[in-house]
């Protein structure tokens, strides 16, 4: 892909990388079942150890954290970084739901998402915005 319908899907990928993290904060997956979700994010270059550090991370900030509040994390070993942050708490269709602020940084790139997400049965889903309009 290349030209400008690269750059419109690059935004989908992001989110898609965020949530198929997120999505298995319960469950053990190893990176190569994910990796290529993650294209063209700063999770794209997270080793195991600031995958590990994102996920505990991830798991507080939805499990415990309060709106306003932000679960930071940081691998001094390979410079990577992140802070998840409570922007609300909400629910949507009697689920209860969480927006988070989720920043990343590695050595040599940076992003940052807005993501939905609500909790099903145990399970964190991450709602598209169209998604949350309808409900």
């Amino acid at each position: 892909m290349t030209g400008p319908s690269r750059l419109a899907v690059l935004p989908r990928l992001h989110r898609a990388a965020w949530a198929v993290a997120l999505a298995w904060l319960a469950v053990p997956v190893a990176a190569q079942n994910w990796i290529g979700l993650l294209k063209n994010t700063p999770a794209e270059r997270f080793n195991e150890e600031d995958l590990k550090l994102f996920l505990d991370a991830s798991r507080k900030a939805l499990g415990e954290a309060k709106a306003g509040e932000s679960v930071a994390w940081q691998n001094p070993a390979s410079g990577s970084r992140g802070e998840l942050k409570v922007i609300k708490t909400f629910t949507w269709q009697e689920l209860p739901c969480r927006q988070l602020r989720v920043t990343s940084e590695t050595t040599d790139r940076k992003g940052s998402n807005v993501l939905n997400l609500c909790n099903a049965q145990g399970q964190w889903k991450l709602l598209s915005p169209s998604e949350l309009k309808k409900g």
